[in-house]
C-alpha cells in the first residue's frame, strides 16, 4: 500500500515538475469558460424568421441568414442593443448573447416579420 501511495506521490510530483516547466498548470476541474461556445441559425425565408423562437444559453451566437428575394433588416426591440444592415439575398448577421432575458426582434423594413430570443 505504502508503495501505491508513494508511485502515486511521485506521478503527480512529474505531472507538477512538467507543467510548470511548461509554464502552465493544469486544472483538475473544468471551468463553464472551457465549454465550447453555442451557436444558433435563423433563417429569413418567406418574410418569416425560422424559428420564430428560440432558447439558447448565456454566450451563444445567433447568426441570421437572408433567404429572400429581397433585402431585410434584423432589429432588437429597443433598437439599441442589436441592428443588422440591410441583408440582401445570402447575407448574413451574428450577435453574441451574452446576458440572461428574453429578446424580441422584428424586420425593421416589414415590422410585421417578428421573433423572440429566449437567453438562459
Amino acid at each position: 500500500m505504502k508503495r501505491i501511495i508513494w508511485m502515486f506521490g511521485f506521478a503527480a510530483t512529474v505531472v507538477a515538475a512538467l507543467a510548470l516547466a511548461q509554464g502552465t498548470v493544469p486544472s483538475l476541474a473544468a471551468s463553464p469558460a472551457d465549454k465550447p461556445a453555442s451557436s444558433a441559425i435563423v433563417k429569413i425565408d418567406n418574410f418569416s424568421f425560422g424559428p420564430a423562437t428560440i432558447t439558447i444559453p448565456v454566450g451563444s451566437t445567433v447568426t441570421w441568414t437572408n433567404n429572400d428575394d429581397v433585402p431585410h433588416v434584423v432589429t432588437s426591440d429597443d433598437g439599441k442593443m442589436f441592428k443588422s444592415k440591410a441583408l440582401d439575398t445570402d447575407d448574413h448577421f451574428s450577435f453574441t448573447f451574452t446576458k440572461p432575458g428574453t429578446y424580441n426582434y422584428y424586420c425593421a423594413i416589414h415590422p410585421k416579420m417578428t421573433a423572440k430570443i429566449v437567453v438562459q
